[in-house]
């Protein structure tokens, strides 16, 4: 066996680098010389949450011009191993400015997509409820996914993301020849474009020592959705190996770069979960959690109470609008 690969218990080929028949790559280096590497029109999804040019750990903060011209060189040769009816799937948040000032980075990577030749296709919001407390402006709580593809005949599947209707058992109204019959999907509706996917804290299942990785549910819909089995998904900045783990949960081979050892490592122990089923994970489509009144810490404390009459002045009755 050569010495760079591993078997795992459902026979998962993984190479530390690009060679035909693997199943995973997993290579540590600059995500350049991985995508250099592989074929034209090799790869059906890409799929990535790049540095956000905000001085992680794994990133040096640059001027915005020299970070986007970063993000295009890695984009183009991205398109360049893109299957004709493949997608690009962009996942970013906002660059802050040293005086507060936000960027969105979803904006500005559309317009490189765009002088690349790609179209986009969704504008997808993900939607989350923790995250840091601004004092300046009003706190984040969502980041976007661009979806570009490469042509107009693109993989799109719909019925393996499919969500529960708020009413399943409406039936048509209409007085012709479907009156009184199910009007909805029975595999569920299409999920729209705005994603509440709790994101991944210290209590999350998926917690690893990465500091910013993606949910694996999160992957999982794009996966589904505009990958078939045996098809490449391919994550450039892999971090934790989220994007990976969706892949192989779903019989997709997954081919991912990092600088950081350390991620890799990680990385290569949750795809080897994956493979063999015991990977910890939060279930796809499972709802977000929401506490009942009853629940203590719920329950708004007396110090809350006092704190807003003493802002606001003593409540008196109820407003009713007619």
């Amino acid at each position: 066996m050569n010495p760079q690969q591993t078997l795992i218990n459902r026979q998962l080929k993984i190479a530390s680098q690009y060679e035909v028949g693997a199943d995973v790559v997993l290579y540590h280096g600059d995500r350049l010389a991985l995508l250099r590497s592989l074929p034209d029109g090799s790869v059906k999804l890409v799929v990535t949450s790049p540095p956000y040019n905000i001085g992680k750990e794994y990133e040096k903060r640059q001027d915005l011009e020299t970070y986007l011209a970063a993000q295009e060189e890695t984009i183009r040769e991205c398109v360049r191993v893109l299957a004709d009816n493949g997608s690009i799937c962009w996942q970013v948040g906002n660059h802050i400015a040293k005086d507060g000032e936000v960027f969105p980075l979803d904006a500005l990577i559309y317009q490189i997509g765009k002088k690349l030749g790609l179209k986009l296709r969704n504008r997808i919001v993900w939607h989350f409820g923790h995250g840091l407390h601004c004092t300046k402006r009003f706190s984040g709580r969502h980041e976007t996914i661009v979806w570009f593809t490469k042509s107009d005949n693109y993989t799109f599947n719909l019925d393996p993301v499919r969500v529960p209707q708020k009413y399943p058992g409406k039936r048509n109204y209409k007085q012709n020849g479907n009156h009184g019959q199910l009007s909805c999907n029975p595999l569920g509706k299409n999920p729209a474009d705005v994603w509440e996917i709790p994101n991944v804290k210290n209590n999350h299942p998926e917690k690893t020592i990465h500091p910013c990785q993606f949910p694996i549910e999160l992957i999982e819909r794009l996966v589904l959705s505009m990958t078939n089995e045996s098809e490449i998904v391919l994550d450039p900045y892999l971090g934790a190996g989220s994007a990976i783990c969706a892949a192989v949960l779903h019989n997709r081979k997954g081919f991912g770069s990092d600088i950081m050892k350390e991620y890799l490592d990680v990385a290569k122990e949750r795809i080897a979960e994956a493979a063999n089923g015991t990977l910890q994970k939060r279930e796809m489509g499972k709802p977000v959690y929401k506490p009942t009144e009853n629940t203590k810490l719920a329950q708004i404390p007396e110090e809350f109470e006092q704190a807003r009459e003493n802002l606001f002045g003593a409540r008196r009755g109820t407003v009713v609008f007619s």
